[in-house]
C-alpha cells in the first residue's frame, strides 16, 4: 500500500506505510511538509552555509561548523554505514528521499522562505546525519574544558569541582522509571522531560510511525529518521537523559606553515605535514569570511592556526580573514585548538541503532540495539509489559588520561592518546524507581560535570510518598517547583545581623519563604533579586577578575561557555559554602546584596520577569509567557541568575509512557505540531505546556483524520 498519514486533534502525524522504506520515506515528507523552514535551517547549520540568509549572527556558527568538518563527518559516516549496514543505510536515504519530495509544498506554506529570500534546497542521504551531528555536537560541553583551564590557573585545581555543574551550555533532563510493583496498574510508567534550549519550531517532533514490523509512537528530532530518544512501542517503551559524559578532546597544536604546506608538531618530535585548504563563508549584509580549514592526526582545528599568511590561491585583500586564537611563535609558528571526538574517529553516528530500536519489542531489545549507539552519550531507561526494565548509558567514550578530561592537552607531547572505549555502565531499579537527572551517578566515572542533585533527589523524594502511582499522577511531578539550592544562601541571610529595617524585613521574609519559584510568587521574585545582587558582586570581586573576559579571539559560539557571570549563577551554592573563601568575605557581599535588594525590591512576582524566550531563526518578536521553575527545579525553566530571569532553555518535551495501555500515555511540546507560523497547530500545545496539561495520545486509527492535503502535496 502507498503510505498513508492520518492526524489527531494537534495535528501530530500518524504514518502507516507497507515496509520501512516507504514508511522513512514518508516520516521525510511529512516532516517536509510541517516543517520545511526549520528544516532547511538545519540543513544550512550542518553545511556551515546559514548566514548566507540569517547574516552575521550566524557566521560564527557557521566557521566552526566549517572549520570542524561537520559536513565531511557526516559523509565519511554515511559511506561507512552503506559498508556496514546497508539497509539503514537504503533506510535513511528513503528519509532524505521523502524530505526532497516534501519540500516544495512545505516552502511554499513558509513565508520565512520569502522573508529570507531562500529557496528550498536538495537534501543528500548524508544531510540527517549531518544534521544529527550538528544538533549534538555541543552536547558534551567541550568548550568547558577551556574554561576549566583558566579557572584552574588562577584558582587552583579545587576550581574543578567547585565550577562542576550543568550550566546554561549544556542539555540536560528529567526521567524516572517506576516498576509495576509502584503503580495502580501493575505495569511500568516512564515519564520525563528534555531540557534544550527552546525553538520555535520546537526541537522534538510527536509523531507516529507504523508498519507490518512495528507500530512506535514518540518524540523525533526533525531532519533525521526514526525515534531515537523517546519512546513507546506498545510491549517496550525508553526515554534518555543527557549522561554528561566527557567524550570530547581538545589538542593545544603547534602549527607551522611552510609555503602552501601546513606543518603539525606530533608526541614523536617530528613535523607532519597535515590536511589544509581553504573556504568561504558567505554572510549576509556583510562581507565574506575566509577561513583555513585544517586538520591534525588529533581532529579538525577548530581555534587558531600557523603564523603567517597563507599562499593557497584565493585569498584576496578584500576578505575578512577568520583566525581566531592564532598565537605566532618561534620560527612563524602558530598555536591552534583542534578537535577529537568519537565520530571523526570511527566514522559512525550509531545510526545502526535507530532500526532496532524501532522493531524493539523488550527491554532485551532496545538493550542489544543501544549496544550501536554513540552520540550523544546516554542514560536510558527502559520498561516492557513482562515486567523487564532497563537503566544504562549508551554511547562511546574513550579511554585516555585524566588531563584530557579536564583542559585542553599539548598535541606534542606523549600519553594523550586514546585507547580504547569505556565499557558502559548499568545499573539495577531499587524498590521498582529509577531516576536520572544528570546528576553524578550511573555515569560518574564517564564526565567532569553533573548537575546538582537537586532535581534527582527531589523526584525520588515526591516518588517515595505514595505506593501506587499512575499515568495521571506524573504531571505534578513535572511541575515542581521546589528549589533546593537557596538553603546555602537564605543560610547566610540567617546569620546576619545589624541589618536596616528593610533589609531585615526582607531577610526575615526570605526565611519564611516555602523555596517554591511557583510564577506567581512574589517570594520567589525577590529571593531571585537578591540571588542576582550576590552573583554580580562575587562576578565583579578581584578573586574572579582575570576570568571576566574570554581568551583573545575566542569563536563567539564557545563564549557562553567561558562567560563568568553564567559560571558564578549555577555554581553560586558551591561558592557560597566552599571552605576556601579566595578572599572573598562572603557575609560582607551577603549583606550588601541584601541591602541592595530591599532597597530596590522587585515590583511583580517571579514570572513578570521569568519569561519563555525562544530561539526562532527569523524572530518575529510573538508575546513571551510568564514561567514558574528555575534551573534546579525539578520544572528546570532555565535563568541566568546575574545576568537575565529569562528562559532559553526549558522542558522541550514532557512525556508520559504507560505500559498498561498505550492510550493511557500523554505527551506535550511547547509550541505544537506544525513548523509553519500562523497555522492552526503551530501553538495550540503551548497553553498546555504552560499549565503543566499533557495531551492525549490516540492510537486508535479510526479515531484519526486521514489527512488527503498532505498526500496531496506528493504529486504537485
Amino acid at each position: 500500500m502507498a503510505a498513508e498519514t492520518y492526524r489527531d486533534a494537534w495535528g501530530i502525524p500518524h504514518l502507516r506505510a507497507a515496509d520501512v522504506h516507504e514508511l522513512a520515506r514518508a516520516q521525510g515528507r511529512v516532516t517536509a511538509f510541517d516543517r520545511a523552514w526549520q528544516l532547511e535551517v538545519e540543513r544550512h547549520r550542518a553545511q556551515g552555509t546559514s548566514a548566507s540568509f540569517l547574516g552575521a549572527p550566524a557566521a560564527s556558527w557557521d566557521v566552526l561548523a566549517r572549520r570542524a568538518r561537520l559536513a565531511d563527518t557526516a559523509r565519511r559516516c554515511f559511506t561507512a554505514l552503506e559498508r556496514r549496514d546497508a539497509e539503514t543505510a537504503r533506510w535513511v536515504r528513503a528519509y532524505a528521499d521523502g524530505v526532497n519530495e516534501g519540500l516544495p509544498a512545505g516552502a511554499r506554506r513558509a513565508p520565512e522562505f520569502a522573508r529570507a529570500g531562500l529557496a528550498a534546497g536538495r537534501w543528500e542521504p548524508w544531510t540527517p546525519l549531518a544534521v544529527w551531528l550538528a544538533t549534538h555536537l555541543l552536547f558534551a560541553g567541550f568548550p568547558a574544558k577551556l574554561w576549566r583551564e583558566r579557572a584552574i590557573r588562577h584558582l587552583g585545581p579545587d576550581a574543578v569541582g567547585l565550577f562542576a555543574t550543568d550550566g546554561p551550555g549544556t542539555a540536560g533532563s528529567n526521567g524516572w522509571l517506576v516498576g509495576g510493583d509502584r503503580t495502580t496498574t501493575g505495569h511500568a510508567l516512564l515519564a520525563g522531560d528534555p531540557h534544550r534550549f527552546i525553538e520555535d519550531p520546537g526541537v522534538y517532533q510527536q509523531i507516529r510511525l507504523a508498519c507490518p514490523e512495528f507500530d512506535v509512537i514518540g518524540l523525533a528530532v526533525p531532519g533525521t529518521p526514526g525515534i531515537a530518544h523517546f519512546g513507546h512501542a506498545g510491549t517496550v517503551a525508553w526515554g534518555i537523559t543527557n549522561a554528561m559524559a566527557d567524550y570530547q578532546d581538545l589538542y593545544r597544536e603547534r602549527l607551522r606553515r611552510t609555503g602552501s604546506q601546513v606543518r603539525c608538531l606530533d608526541p614523536d618530535g617530528t613535523w607532519r605535514t597535515v590536511h589544509s585548504h581553504r573556504e568561504t563563508v558567505e554572510v549576509a549584509g556583510a562581507p565574506p569570511v575566509e577561513i583555513e580549514v585544517i586538520e591534525t592526526p588529533r581532529g579538525p582545528v577548530i581555534a587558531g592556526g600557523p603564523a603567517g599568511p597563507s599562499h593557497e590561491p584565493g585569498a584576496t585583500a578584500t576578505r575578512t580573514t577568520e583566525t581566531e586564537a592564532a598565537e605566532p611563535g618561534a620560527d612563524g609558528e602558530g598555536e591552534a585548538l583542534a578537535l577529537r571526538h568519537p565520530p571523526r574517529v570511527t566514522e559512525d553516528l550509531g545510526f545502526g541503532a535507530l532500526l532496532p530500536l524501532l522493531r524493539a519489542a523488550t527491554v532485551a531489545d532496545v538493550d542489544r540495539a543501544l549496544d550501536a549507539w554513540a552520540e550523544p552519550v546516554n542514560v536510558v531507561q527502559a520498561a516492557d509489559t513482562a515486567g523487564g526494565t532497563l537503566h544504562r548509558v549508551a554511547g562511546r567514550v574513550p579511554l585516555r588520561a585524566r588531563a584530557n578530561r579536564l583542559h585542553p592537552v599539548p598535541a606534542w607531547r606523549p600519553g594523550h592518546d586514546w585507547r580504547g572505549w569505556h565499557q558502559m555502565p548499568y545499573a539495577p531499579v531499587p524498590d521498582g524507581i529509577a531516576v536520572m537527572a544528570n546528576q553524578r551517578g550511573l555515569a560518574a566515572s564517564l564526565g567532569v560535570e553533573f548537575a546538582p542533585p537537586h532535581r534527582a533527589d527531589r523526584i525520588r523524594a515526591l516518588l517515595g510518598t505514595r505506593t501506587a502511582w499512575s499515568a495521571e499522577d506524573m504531571p505534578a511531578l513535572h511541575m515542581d517547583t521546589h528549589l533546593a539550592s537557596a538553603a546555602p544562601l537564605l543560610g547566610h541571610l540567617a546569620a546576619l545581623d545589624g541589618l536596616t529595617p528593610a533589609a531585615s524585613r526582607l531577610r526575615d521574609r526570605l526565611l519564611v519563604w516555602d523555596r517554591h519559584m511557583d510564577a506567581g510568587s512574589t517570594d520567589a521574585a525577590a529571593y531571585a533579586a537578591l540571588r542576582g545582587a550576590v552573583v554580580r558582586r562575587l562576578a565583579a570581586h578581584p578573586a574572579f577578575a582575570p576570568l571576566a573576559e574570554p581568551p583573545a579571539r575566542c569563536p563567539e559560539v564557545l563564549r557562553p561557555w567561558l562567560a563568568l557571570v553564567p559560571r558564578i549563577g549555577h555554581a553560586l551554592e558551591h561558592l557560597l559554602r566552599a571552605e576556601e573563601s579566595y578572599g572573598v568575605d562572603r557575609p560582607a557581599l551577603v549583606r550588601a546584596a541584601l541591602e541592595e535588594t530591599a532597597a530596590a525590591p522587585p515590583a511583580g512576582d517571579w514570572s513578570d520577569t521569568h519569561r519563555l524566550a525562544p530561539w526562532q531563526a527569523l524572530p518575529d518578536a510573538p508575546a513571551t509567557p510568564g514561567l514558574a521553575g528555575d534551573h534546579d527545579c525539578v520544572l528546570c525553566t532555565s535563568a541566568v541568575p546575574g545576568l537575565t530571569d529569562r528562559a532559553a532553555r526549558g522542558p522541550a518535551a514532557r512525556y508520559v509512557w504507560d505500559l498498561s495501555d498505550r492510550e493511557r500515555s500523554r505527551w506535550i511540546v511547547p509550541f505544537g505540531a506544525d513548523g509553519v507560523t500562523g497555522g492552526p497547530h503551530h501553538r495550540d500545545q503551548l497553553p498546555l505546556w504552560l499549565g503543566g496539561e499533557l495531551a492525549p495520545v490516540v492510537t486508535d486509527w479510526a479515531l484519526l483524520t486521514r489527512d488527503r492535503t498532505e498526500e496531496h502535496s506528493r504529486d504537485h
